[in-house]
């Protein structure tokens, strides 16, 4: 996947954190400073989240090269696109799905518990550690960007693919912060009800990639498959 995706990604998907993390972005403890010193917080808190997302997209790159080095990354990025195109036309709700597994279940019950205590509590470095605790949390536009991040083949890469998705993200949680919930219920609905063809979108882009037809930007040579390397020699 390309950077470009990584941005748009979050972008697109900032709408669905909102009514996911907007309860957290309406609950944080700057209220009473200045408004740029409020603001000032808000951004250290969607900071801590693409801290949290850029750590997680350096560990994907890290598989991601591996898997390069291999000669699997052509089927990964397939394996991946179909992946999300399944679970986009036959309506999966993955998030809720990987939430009921036991250990993200429990780890995700002691990220809650520290993000209440933090809630409490005020300052810059709680703010950054807010966001830092928050990228934590469940999400499948989060999954679908990890994805991505394992797809780039390189830890700098990952780390990059996943700092720009945050940096999508920021907008739209920026504005629930300071401004309060903008987005209304029924436009939360219009969006979840496109979420599905935004994953066909990623599906297709994935699959392209995968397909490795030399096209530039959409499905450009990813290097040689294994067999490939075996009649090299």
């Amino acid at each position: 996947m390309y950077l470009w995706t990584a941005f748009t990604l979050g972008l697109l998907g900032s709408f669905h954190c909102v009514g996911m993390c907007g309860p957290i972005a309406l609950a944080l403890p700057f209220r009473g400073n200045s408004y740029w010193v409020s603001a000032l917080n808000v951004l250290l808190y969607n900071i801590g989240r693409a801290i949290t997302y850029s750590m997680l997209g350096a560990l994907l790159g890290l598989a991601g090269k591996g898997i390069a080095l291999s000669g699997y990354q052509q089927a990964l990025s397939v394996a991946i696109g179909v992946l999300l195109l399944l679970m986009a036309l036959l309506s999966v709700n993955f998030e809720s799905r990987v939430q009921q597994i036991g250990l993200v279940k429990q780890f995700t019950g002691r990220v809650k518990k520290m993000l209440a205590r933090l809630l409490r509590s005020n300052g810059s470095i709680t703010m950054l550690g807010i966001g830092v605790l928050n990228g934590f949390l469940p999400c499948g536009f989060v999954y679908m960007g990890l994805a991505g991040a394992l797809t780039t083949s390189g830890v700098l890469q990952g780390a990059l693919f996943m700092a720009l998705f945050g940096l999508g993200t920021i907008p739209a949680m920026l504005s629930v912060s300071l401004m309060g919930n903008v987005v209304g219920i029924e436009l939360r609905k219009k969006i979840k009800q496109a979420l599905p063809v935004l994953m066909m979108v990623f599906a297709a882009l994935f699959i392209l990639r995968g397909l490795n037809l030399g096209i530039p930007y959409l499905s450009p040579h990813m290097g040689k498959t294994p067999a490939e390397k075996v009649r090299c020699h």
